[in-house]
């Protein structure tokens, strides 16, 4: 095959990539909503905890819609999936404009803008791995899920922007059109392989030699998958890992002025956004040659190190530094446990069964603002937060020794 005619090949994959990043780069204002919450009470009066609220539910019903997103994302093909996306989300920003209350914020940002981002963010990663084998999908699912971390880098100042000259209300309605916009465009470009594609075989009728491990994988149904140990464990592993991440974007503005005194809490933002963005790629190609479950034992090691001193972190540049850490181990996680889903439980329905791992996501995303929220009004400050978060990565770490792929089943 000539070299042209395997660029070819390959190049529909890579626009589904491409497209599955553009899609998170729009999803990802969640992780801008730090700014948001920090308007809400600067303007309008909230409490810390009240404005956790609407970005608790966003981020529980976000979990919860990936497994019908996924389960309808292998029925019927992403695009379908992700054109629904962007109408509830777009529907979502412009109706929170329109009701600006903790009830209308957690009914329209957290119900139906959480129920459109957990669709769309379920059907680019499965699509766009489904096209390459084994020993590209931790970067692959890297490079998508990319989009999602590295969004506050335009978000956070986008906002402030609108913020400057329109009306909070007016900057909802205005971020929902063009999200609902972009993403509509770019599900356009996103499809899965044709019936009977593997990448495997694909790789083997090329004359490269197929090693047993990268051999095609066992395939389970997501009640056999969700009955396994293996999914148990994983499930575990990632709602610790996020319990703290969540915690801290969650609150970043606000962390940034009170413990170190940072007058432009945007660049924290963007640091967070960068460093995820960084984490999920790296992290994701890293286990590609280490392994999952390595790679996986290195990130919780790091996040215990950085939450045991985080308190301590009271000058802009230390800070800087801790929320890097904190988004470089966030966003890897992000990108291994995509990758170990499919390992582990093939690919005929890996959207379905990546769906039902994200729920752990979203119980870390109700439980780690809460903790932060709750923690934050009773004792003023967020270091028992921390505490918790440091014994949750222990106990993530020393997971990852027992956490295998379930033995493959009988013919």
């Amino acid at each position: 095959m000539s070299m042209s005619e395997k660029r070819k090949t390959l190049e529909p994959g890579w626009v589904v990539v491409l497209a599955g990043l553009g899609v998170n780069l729009a999803l990802g204002v969640l992780y801008a909503w730090g700014v948001i919450s920090a308007a809400l009470i600067d303007q309008l009066g909230w409490s810390a905890t009240t404005t956790q609220i609407p970005y608790m539910v966003a981020c529980a019903v976000f979990a919860l819609s990936m497994v019908p997103g996924g389960r309808l994302q292998d029925r019927f093909g992403p695009r379908p999936v992700i054109v629904a996306a962007a109408v509830l989300c777009g529907a979502g920003f412009f109706m929170s404009g329109k009701v600006l209350t903790p009830l209308g914020l957690t009914l329209f940002f957290g119900v139906v803008f959480g129920a459109g981002m957990g669709m769309g963010y379920a059907a680019p990663t499965p699509a766009a791995v489904k096209w390459f084998s084994r020993t590209k999908r931790g970067l692959i699912s890297g490079i998508v899920v990319s989009g999602f971390g590295l969004a506050p880098v335009y978000i956070a100042p986008l906002t402030n922007l609108l913020l400057a000259h329109f009306t909070l209300a007016h900057t909802f309605m205005a971020l929902g059109a063009g999200f609902f916009i972009l993403i509509v465009v770019l599900a356009m470009f996103i499809r899965n392989p044709p019936s009977g594609y593997s990448a495997e075989t694909a790789q083997a009728s090329n004359g490269t030699s197929v090693p047993k491990a990268l051999r095609p994988d066992t395939e389970y149904e997501w009640n056999e998958t969700f009955r396994s140990t293996a999914f148990k464990r994983l499930w575990i592993m990632f709602c610790f890992g996020t319990f703290a991440g969540l915690l801290i974007i969650g609150q970043l503005s606000k962390i940034g002025i009170e413990q170190a005194g940072a007058d432009n809490v945007y660049i924290k933002v963007g640091i967070y956004a960068v460093f995820n963005c960084v984490g999920r790629i790296l992290c994701g190609l890293l286990s590609d040659k280490l392994g999952r479950m390595r790679t996986l034992f290195l990130l919780f090691l790091m996040q215990v190190v950085t939450y045991a001193v985080f308190a301590r972190l009271v000058t802009p540049f230390t800070l800087g530094v801790g929320v890097a850490v904190v988004a470089f181990t966030f966003g890897g996680m992000l990108s291994l446990f995509p990758a170990a889903t499919a390992d582990y439980f093939g690919m005929k329905n890996f959207g379905v069964n990546y769906g039902m791992l994200l729920t752990a996501w979203g119980m870390g995303g109700v439980f780690g603002p809460l903790v932060g929220g709750i923690v934050r009004d009773m004792t003023g400050t967020y270091v028992i937060s921390y505490v918790v978060s440091a014994l949750l990565s222990l106990s993530g770490a020393a997971m990852t020794f027992f956490t295998r792929a379930p033995a493959e089943k009988n013919a």
